[in-house]
């Protein structure tokens, strides 16, 4: 049951609840007045009858009677014992009010008549209970409207984290000032939350391009040094070291570029044979590629397509695989990061494959799997997951996943059921392009 049912049921429950307990204190306490105003007007009449018997030896005329055939027992055995009294009764005869005391040897009673008295009684409860009806009638509604307003205010504030927590830091609730209202509070919270979080995700995100942009400089000297070094095995080592130092500066530039929202694609028709081939390539690295029914080995070199290849080989018509719309470079990009990582935290063989459709590339590898803290939450920068899947810092699979969302593709990671990690990157289909206008006459 959400919240708007349950406060429109706790309503309906208290204004139930709150109508009954007034209907039952009025009810018992205009019988109570009824009893006790019967009982003093029975005594009040059977002590002047008592007087009259006492002086007359009768009672005519004073409303009283003697040895009524109708008199309670309770009320009879009281009165044998001296006493006198008073009992309420709902016999055949209707409800009674009785009174009765000793008279010599017999008993003196009277009996007034309340069915009038039960009857407004009755009808009183039956008033109550309308009204109770009318009450809940009026405020029902007046509930589920409140409930109402208060489900959609929350809703609202729900769904507002739920875009901050999916990335959107500019998503706001811009609650209304309401002094004293606890959900225009919660709302409020919610986005000072966003607002701080936004700021220190800005702040850390000019912190890496800041120190990525300064480390560049000094970078450079450490390379033009090693270069100068003389040959041998510490050279070797130091220009290996420097040239990882590198290749993790340019990375953190590109994903402040990426978290900075810099980066635009810059999309063409091209073929997506040679785009993979070259991004295999350019990895020095193997891979094995299948495109349609077609399988072939990733080359350790290959020719540069470059946008102009791309636009050449379309207008072509070239029958080098399938063609897509995306940029190349970007898609280059994507795809040696991703065997460098089936290389780097998997084992050979490692496979590329164009599915069916001519959209969908799979890079696969056969190691331990994409760990489970990835497959939920995707790559995070300098976590590289198990210990099994090696070392590294994290960059390549968020570099990878920033580079598909610029061109509009879509990377899900995943892993075969018979063993291995599985990046599946699905590109965007080729827009409708308008049909060139024919040419009209030239006027001159």
């Amino acid at each position: 049951m959400t919240l708007r049912w349950r406060i429109v049921a706790l309503v309906a429950a208290a204004t139930c609840a709150a109508a009954t307990a007034v209907g039952v204190l009025v009810h018992h306490a205009s019988r109570d007045r009824e009893l006790s105003q019967a009982r003093d007007g029975a005594r009040t009449t059977l002590d002047r009858a008592a007087v009259i018997y006492a002086r007359t030896g009768a009672v005519q005329g004073s409303g009283a009677v003697l040895d009524a055939p109708g008199l309670p027992g309770g009320l009879r055995r009281l009165v044998e014992k001296g006493h006198q009294g008073t009992e309420f009764t709902t016999g055949p005869g209707g409800p009674a009010m009785w009174a009765a005391r000793p008279a010599d040897d017999q008993v003196l009673s009277v009996r007034l008549d309340m069915s009038t008295a039960m009857r407004d009684i009755g009808a009183l409860d039956t008033n109550i209970i309308l009204a109770g009806l009318m009450t809940t009638a009026v405020v029902l509604p007046l509930g589920v409207l409140t409930a109402e307003r208060m489900s959609r205010r929350l809703r609202l504030a729900a769904a507002t984290a739920r875009r901050i927590a999916a990335g959107d830091l500019d998503a706001r609730i811009s609650p209304a000032t309401r002094p004293h209202d606890e959900i225009a509070e919660i709302s409020g919270a919610v986005d000072s939350m966003a607002a701080a979080l936004q700021e220190r995700l800005l702040d850390e995100q000019r912190f890496t391009a800041d120190v990525a942009h300064e480390l560049r400089t000094p970078l450079m000297g450490l390379v033009t040094a090693a270069e100068l070094l003389p040959p041998g095995e510490a050279a070797g080592y130091v220009r290996d070291r420097v040239r990882v130092l590198s290749t993790l500066v340019e990375e953190l530039l590109e994903i402040s570029r990426l978290d900075a929202g810099a980066e635009e694609a810059d999309l063409s028709p091209c073929p997506l044979g040679p785009v993979l081939d070259e991004a295999i390539a350019g990895t020095g690295l193997s891979a094995r590629l299948r495109t349609g029914a077609a399988e072939d080995t990733g080359r350790q070199s290959g020719e540069d397509t470059g946008r102009q290849g791309c636009e050449d080989a379309w207008r072509q018509d070239v029958t080098d695989g399938p063609k897509v719309w995306t940029d190349p470079r970007r898609l280059t990009r994507i795809v040696a990061n991703l065997v460098v990582n089936a290389h780097r935290h998997g084992r050979e063989p490692v496979e590329v494959t164009v599915a069916a459709d001519g959209r969908t590339v799979t890079v696969r590898d056969h190691g331990t799997g994409f760990p489970d803290d990835l497959l939920e939450k995707g790559p995070q920068r300098f976590r590289t997951g198990v210990r099994e899947r090696g070392r590294g810092h994290g960059l390549g699979l968020t570099i990878a996943a920033g580079q598909a969302q610029v061109i509009g593709a879509t990377l899900e990671f995943g892993n075969a059921p018979d063993g291995g990690a599985v990046a599946t990157l699905r590109l965007p289909e080729r827009p409708e392009q308008p049909e060139p206008p024919e040419p009209g006459p030239i006027h001159g």
